[in-house]
């Protein structure tokens, strides 16, 4: 097929803050070249006409936007002092932490909020509108936004990345064009910056080609979230709170978060390790219990649903980041793992990430080289700042939880003591879906909420309509399940198609047909674009890829 050709000199793939961060710090930092150039401070080349985009799969820039909503502003600080005067939007400063033990039916409040959950000098955000008015400070500096159009391939020259091709518009559900068929086109650049947030498409891709892999393989956790519309006074602006214990049992990794946000909204959300044993553990299910808790539903009770989502997160932090550089590209933000597991924050490091990757752009654009040597640079920066200074002090956080919470716990207080080291350095792991037993291994699991009351608690598809998804019905199915006969078989008898549980959007459904027998069905209109399936399936036989552009949830003050 012929495909147009657009030539750029730099290319973002993905609109989230690590590439908005690392476009407009570029065009910064060229800028500013230029400037010294003309005005004789020194001598070297001037950088004229540079082109720099940002390809992104949502229909605009913010609609995939979601996050806990905790920004440390250490690297807008740096990146943009004035931000705030800017009118950068922010929900409220952080004012108070709270961290609560959630028992059977109270709760125990720490006496002391550990250092890593302290929140003074942050600031509660909603990623969707941060992304916003970053897409628009791109905009105004000449940035071209590429808004749904998706990337479906890297394009290599042996292990040279020197673009990428968008994905074909207006395919019907069996592959045939329709009348409104459209090729995507291949976008070659210089040098490609893969910021596709967690299990990035075309990093897992190119991770496997040019065996990219860190030390540990990467793990993950589900983030599942609702914003309420809260009776007036309800919780101050600003508030910050955390949560361990019920509903989890002790075996698994996670907690809860409440923020108080700006005009009585309140973000509610619950955070699940992916590392889990029984395969009938549902995050969504658990969030619903979370909120069904006495403590936490006398705060919910006589607010409404704004909107729904869910995100995976990575936590392997340090000892989990894939080489991150290579001929032609480089990989930022939560694709390369820039988030700390245990202040659960990656909205800084992903933009220091992509100020860093600017950085070394620059310096790629001034001695026109994009080899892997040059780019090399960027680890070298990486390195240099305080990234490894915070991520390397939770090197083997996540680690410490597989053996439950009270074990987790212990060994989070002596890294603490010890700078990430703990009782012993290089802890290992092994990927998310190797944890998870067969049902004749596990307990039928314990559920403490037996109805949704539609008031506090809801369905998958009740929250999948406040997440706003919105996909072409007439295209193919963007989860690629390479055999559905293991789905059907084995899959079923070992593990109970765990598919139906932990996609918290009701994308997987086990049906019984005409015949008595039960198969797996898809509703790929449901999906989040969370990619837990990718990560959670026992047989890693699931692939989740972009759908027709601008297809998804669209996030509101997320």
């Amino acid at each position: 097929m012929e495909r147009e050709v657009l030539e750029m000199d730099v290319l973002f793939i993905g609109g989230g803050p690590a590439n908005l961060v690392g476009a407009l710090h570029l065009k910064n930092l060229i800028n500013k070249h230029n400037e010294e150039i003309k005005s004789g401070k020194k001598t070297g080349k001037k950088l004229d006409e540079i082109f720099i985009g940002i390809l992104e799969k949502a229909a605009e820039i913010g609609a995939h936007g979601l996050s806990g909503g905790v920004l440390d502003p250490k690297a807008m600080n740096e990146f943009m002092p004035d931000w705030k005067e800017q009118n950068a939007p922010v929900e409220a400063p952080c004012k108070e932490d709270e961290i609560l033990f959630l028992t059977k039916n109270g709760k125990l409040k720490f006496p002391v909020t550990p250092p890593p959950m302290e929140n003074h000098g942050n600031f509660i955000i909603s990623l969707n509108k941060f992304t916003k008015w970053l897409g628009e400070k791109c905009e105004e500096n000449a940035i071209d936004i590429f808004a749904g159009f998706p990337a479906k391939n890297v394009l290599l020259e042996g292990k040279k990345v020197v673009g990428v091709q968008t994905s074909d518009a207006g395919i019907d559900k069996n592959g045939n064009q329709k009348r409104n068929f459209q090729p995507g086109m291949e976008i070659r650049s210089k040098v490609t910056v893969l910021g596709e947030g967690p299990r990035g498409t075309l990093t897992k891709v190119l991770t496997k080609k040019l065996k990219l892999e860190g030390m540990n393989p990467q793990t993950y956790a589900t983030g599942v979230k609702e914003v309420w519309k809260m009776p007036e006074g309800r919780i101050k602006a600003g508030k910050v709170i955390h949560t361990m214990g019920e509903p989890l049992d002790e075996k698994d990794y996670g907690g809860g978060f409440i923020y108080g946000m700006a005009n009585d909204l309140l973000a509610v959300g619950f955070v699940v390790g992916l590392d889990y044993k029984n395969p009938q553990f549902d995050p969504h299910r658990k969030f619903q219990e979370f909120k069904n808790h006495p403590e936490i539903r006398k705060i919910l009770e006589g607010g409404e649903v704004q909107t729904y989502g869910a995100k995976t997160i990575p936590m392997g932090s340090w000892y989990s980041m894939p080489k991150y550089f290579g001929d032609g590209f480089l990989i930022v933000g939560d694709s390369a793992s820039f988030l700390n597991p245990q202040r659960l924050k990656g909205i800084h490091l992903a933009m220091k990430s992509g100020m860093l990757a600017a950085e070394t752009i620059l310096e790629s654009l001034l001695c026109d080289d994009f080899s892997e040597k040059q780019l090399s640079n960027f680890q070298t920066k990486v390195e240099n700042s305080w990234i490894k200074t915070e991520m390397f002090a939770t090197r083997n956080f996540h680690q410490g939880f597989e053996k439950g919470l009270w074990h987790g716990m212990f060994n989070a207080g002596i890294q603490l003591l010890t700078n990430g080291r703990g009782l012993r350095d290089k802890m290992r792991t092994t990927p998310d879906h190797t944890h998870v037993k067969k049902l004749s291994e596990s307990s039928p699991l314990h559920t403490t909420l037996l109805k949704f009351d539609e008031k506090v608690t809801f369905d998958k598809l009740k929250d999948v309509y406040f997440s706003g998804a919105l996909h072409e019905e007439d295209q193919p199915s963007h989860l690629l399940i390479a055999d559905t006969n293991i789905c059907n078989g084995i899959c079923k008898t070992d593990y109970g198609n765990p598919c139906q549980y932990f996609c918290p959007a009701q994308v997987y459904e086990i049906e019984t047909n005409s015949n008595g027998h039960s198969e797996l069905k898809l509703n790929p209109s449901n999906c989040v674009h969370c990619k837990t399936c990718d990560i959670a399936d026992p047989y890693q036989i699931i692939t989740w890829v972009p759908p027709e552009g601008g297809g998804g949830p669209n996030y509101l003050n997320m």
